[in-house]
């Protein structure tokens, strides 16, 4: 990532931002950069970004570019326009790719509602690509949609866990230094290079340790173990209102808060058409249990599962539901129960092409307090296990605790 010459030539609306918060918000980040190497008066600065993703992913060693390549079925570059979209100040976003990409990369720009994002025709170098990103921000191109910028920043379309408050850094810097054309025809990305040859002043902004490159097949891996841990910090717990304290899906969920003291446990009601869920939805939660307790059907179940399908709220990352049932084994045999809820594997795989992982977890009820603790403790095991793996390949299944 680096900052391009001054004079070169909306955020996401779902999903958390994977990058680090600033310590404060949007408005103050935007008020900072109105004074950054600013007269008093001045309009806020304007920034733009360009992503060179134009590499055919030789060292990654497979057949797709590895900003295509998926992270939880999803290109990898859309969590990198991600990140950006998510900074306010930031007015627009031009993508390089090759001509043989340019109609993939429209796709996923559609599919997955990306705002604020532009693409052209990447060169032969990487240099070249970042040139032709440019010029499509310049103001002078015909039937152009874009402002010229003050400040462009160049940021790698394989580097998904940008964050914030190094953008804003990057951003500082480039108005204290500067860049030449010069640097823009001849210059490097290493800065002792660029110190020795470029004549110019250059500046090294130390990034996040996140802030690294997929290069090879195994960091494909890694970041999509980060953005598992980072999807899984909340679990939802939805039941009744209508039931007191003493409700079992209470018991539930203190269980939950207690066993999983690392992880935000809220929980919603189902009533008044989801109402309060709307709110915990808004907030980007992705994993939600669903309490049903002493009945064989999934009332409660198909009205979080509609919920969460007229929400959108799959369409960046994939939802966990764990659908809880308890019940009485002296009433109905487990094996009974298993047979009543077999419903659920044809469920999920509907489900499952809206990008919803359904599961099921029977827990015997009433229990003696001993016995039932370790029941509950042991369902908290199960949905951490299933919420922090999101394993495709249980989708549908009924587990017992």
């Amino acid at each position: 990532m680096e900052p391009g010459p001054p004079g070169g030539s909306r955020p996401a609306e779902r999903g958390p931002c994977l990058s680090s918060p600033l310590g404060a918000d949007q408005a103050a980040s935007a008020s900072l950069l109105s004074t950054a190497g600013a007269e008093p008066g001045r309009r806020p600065l304007a920034v733009a970004a360009v992503l060179p993703a134009g590499g055919c992913g030789e060292r990654m060693g497979v057949p797709t570019p590895k900003q295509f390549c998926p992270i939880l079925e999803r290109p990898l570059i859309s969590y990198t326009l991600q990140a950006l979209e998510s900074v306010c100040w930031i007015k627009d976003i031009v993508v390089a790719v090759t001509g043989e990409n340019i109609e993939a990369m429209n796709g996923i720009i559609q599919k997955y509602q990306h705002k604020r994002i532009s693409v052209v025709e990447a060169g032969v170098t990487r240099h070249r690509s970042i040139f032709n990103g440019l010029k499509a921000l310049a103001e002078d191109q015909p039937n152009s949609k874009l402002c010229k910028p003050e400040v462009v920043i160049i940021h790698d379309a394989v580097r998904p866990f940008v964050e914030e408050d190094v953008l804003l850094k990057v951003v500082i810097a480039t108005k204290e230094h500067g860049c030449s054309d010069y640097d823009l025809e001849f210059g490097t990305e290493c800065l002792q290079l660029a110190l020795k040859y470029c004549h110019t002043k250059a500046k090294l902004v130390e990034g996040s340790p996140d802030l690294w490159k997929v290069t090879y097949k195994r960091d494909l891996y890694a970041a999509e173990s980060i953005i598992k841990e980072r999807i899984s910090q909340e679990i939802c717990v939805v039941m009744d209102s209508k039931e007191g304290e003493e409700h079992i899906g209470h018991l539930l969920e203190e269980v939950l808060k207690s066993e999983l003291n690392h992880v935000k446990v809220t929980s919603g009601a189902l009533c008044h058409a989801g109402g309060d869920l709307q709110q915990i939805i808004l907030e980007q939660c992705y994993n939600f249990v669903c309490v049903n307790v002493m009945t064989s059907d999934f009332q409660e179940t198909q009205k979080l599962l509609s919920i969460l399908e007229e929400s959108n709220l799959s369409i960046l990352y994939p939802v966990v539901v764990v659908s809880v049932h308890f019940f009485d084994v002296k009433l109905v045999p487990l094996s009974q129960k298993m047979e009543n809820l077999m419903w659920i594997r044809g469920f999920a795989k509907e489900v499952r092409k809206r990008n919803i992982l359904l599961y099921g977890l029977l827990i015997c009820y009433p229990q003696d307090e001993q016995k039932l603790q370790e029941s509950l403790r042991q369902a908290a095991v199960i949905i951490a296990a299933l919420i922090k793996e999101r394993n495709s390949g249980l989708v549908g299944q009924l587990l017992v605790a």
